[in-house]
C-alpha cells in the first residue's frame, strides 16, 4: 500500500506504465508520419537547371569509375551475371541512356559522358558478335527452338538499338548509323510476322517492356535518318491496345506468346517502364497506362512510397527479375526502382520524392570518395536509379526533333 495516497502499489506502477505507454504512442503518432521528410530533405535528388543533382552527380561518378577500372568493372559484371546474364545487359542500356540525358542536362560533361558511352556499347557490340545473343540470355533461352526463324532475341536487339539512337542523338556518330539501321530493319521484320507485332525475347516468349525498347529505338531511328516508320507504329499500338490490355486494370499485360496467348498479366517491373518508353511513341496512351499504373500500383506508409509487383486483382509468380515481395505489403524492390523512371517521366513529383525516401531508408546507401551505390542493390538497380534522376532531355530531344 502506497502511505501517500492509500492505493496499492502495484495500481500505480500500472498507472504509470499504461501513461508511459500512451505518451510513446502519442510520440510515435507525431514523430513517425514526418520521418520521411528527414529523407526528402538530404535526398539531393532535385536538379538545378543545367546541373546534375549532387544524388545524380555521386551516381554517376560510381559507374563512371565502373567504366575506367577494369578491376572494379569485372568484379560487379562477375557479380550480377552469377545471378543473372540480363542484369549485365540491362545495367549497359540503362547506363548509357542516363549517360546520354547526363550529357544533355549538364553540356560540360559531355566529352567524358560520350566517351564511356562508347566503351559501353563498342565492348556490347564485340560480345554479341563474337558470343552471339545467349550471352545475355538467362540459360532457359536454349530450352526450346524459337517460332521466328532464325532465332534471334528482341531483348538484345531492341537495347542494343536504344543504346545506339541514345547515342547518336546526343552527337552523332556515322559508324553507329548502319549498326542502328540493321537492327531496326531487323526489329521491324521480325515484328511485322506477328498478330500483335511482337518478337519473341526467349523461345515463344514476348515481353511488353522488350517490344517497346525497340519501339523507342525505332521511333529515334526515324528522327536521326528521316526514315519513317509511323504506319508500323500506328498498326503497333492498335494491335496492344486490342489484343494485350487486362481489362481489370486496363493495364498492358507484360509476357504472351508470338501469337499473343497471354502469360503474365500486368506488373510493377514491366509497366511503369513501358509507360514511359511509349511517350514519344503515344503520350496520351502512356500517360493514361501512368495514371492506371500508379492506382493499381503506386502505395504509400507514412510518406514511404512503393510499387506492387501486381496489382490487387492479378497473382503472378516470384522471378528473378520481381525479386522478393514483401508480404503484406505486396511491395517489391524492382518494381519501385523502376517506378521512380515512371514518376519523374511523368511529373508525378510527390511520389517520386516519396520513392526516393524510400530507396534511401531501405536501400542501404554506401557513401565514399564522391561516390553513391546502394548496398542493397546493383550495378543494374543503380544505373535504373540514376536513369530515374537525369531522364527527360533526350526524349524532349527526340519530341522536338519529331515536330520539326
Amino acid at each position: 500500500m502506497d502511505s501517500t495516497t492509500g492505493r496499492p502499489l502495484g495500481m500505480r506502477l500500472s498507472q504509470r506504465l499504461l501513461l508511459g505507454l500512451l505518451s510513446l504512442g502519442v510520440a510515435a503518432a507525431i514523430w513517425l508520419p514526418c520521418v520521411h521528410l528527414l529523407y526528402r530533405w538530404s535526398s539531393g535528388a532535385t536538379s538545378p537547371p543545367g546541373k546534375l543533382s549532387p544524388k545524380a552527380r555521386r551516381l554517376a561518378a560510381r559507374h563512371l569509375r565502373l567504366w575506367t577500372d577494369p578491376d572494379l568493372r569485372r568484379g560487379e559484371i562477375e557479380h550480377m551475371r552469377a545471378r543473372n546474364a540480363e542484369w549485365d545487359f540491362m545495367g549497359r542500356t540503362f547506363l548509357v541512356l542516363a549517360l546520354a540525358n547526363a550529357a544533355l542536362r549538364e553540356p560540360a560533361t559531355k566529352p567524358q559522358m560520350l566517351e564511356v558511352m562508347d566503351r559501353i556499347i563498342d565492348e556490347t557490340l564485340r560480345l554479341d558478335a563474337e558470343e552471339g545473343m545467349y550471352f545475355f540470355l538467362m540459360p532457359y533461352a536454349k530450352s526450346a527452338p524459337y517460332v521466328l526463324k532464325p532465332p534471334r532475341s528482341q531483348f538484345v536487339d531492341g537495347e542494343i538499338a536504344l543504346m545506339l539512337a541514345a547515342r547518336r542523338a546526343v552527337a552523332e556518330k556515322p559508324a553507329y548509323k548502319a549498326p542502328l539501321r540493321q537492327r531496326v530493319d531487323l526489329m521491324v521484320a521480325r515484328m511485322s510476322r506477328s498478330p500483335v507485332l511482337c518478337a519473341e525475347s526467349y523461345p515463344n516468349e514476348c515481353w511488353t517492356f522488350c517490344n517497346t525498347v525497340g519501339l523507342a529505338a525505332i521511333r529515334i531511328g526515324d528522327v536521326l535518318d528521316g526514315t519513317d516508320h509511323s504506319e508500323f507504329l500506328r498498326r503497333w499500338m492498335a494491335a496492344a491496345k486490342a489484343k494485350l490490355i487486362d481489362e481489370r486494370t486496363g493495364l498492358l499485360i507484360s509476357s504472351f506468346t508470338v501469337n499473343s496467348q497471354w502469360m503474365d498479366g500486368p506488373e510493377g517491373t514491366t509497366i511503369w517502364a513501358v509507360a514511359h518508353f511509349l511517350q514519344i511513341i503515344d503520350p496520351a496512351f502512356a500517360a493514361d497506362q501512368y495514371a492506371r499504373a500508379r492506382q493499381a500500383l503506386g502505395r504509400s506508409v507514412l510518406g514511404f512510397g512503393y510499387s506492387r509487383e501486381w496489382p490487387p486483382t492479378w497473382q503472378g509468380a516470384l522471378d528473378v527479375d520481381s525479386g522478393p515481395v514483401v508480404p503484406g505489403l505486396e511491395a517489391s524492390a524492382s518494381a519501385s526502382g523502376l517506378a521512380i523512371v515512371g514518376a519523374r517521366a511523368f511529373g508525378d513529383a510527390d511520389f517520386a520524392a516519396s520513392l526516393v525516401a524510400s530507396l534511401d531508408l531501405a536501400g542501404f546507401p554506401i557513401r565514399e570518395d564522391g561516390t553513391l551505390r546502394y548496398a542493397a542493390s546493383n550495378q543494374v538497380g543503380d544505373a535504373v536509379v540514376l536513369y530515374a534522376l537525369v531522364q527527360g532531355p533526350l526524349w524532349e530531344r527526340i519530341t522536338k526533333g519529331a515536330a520539326r
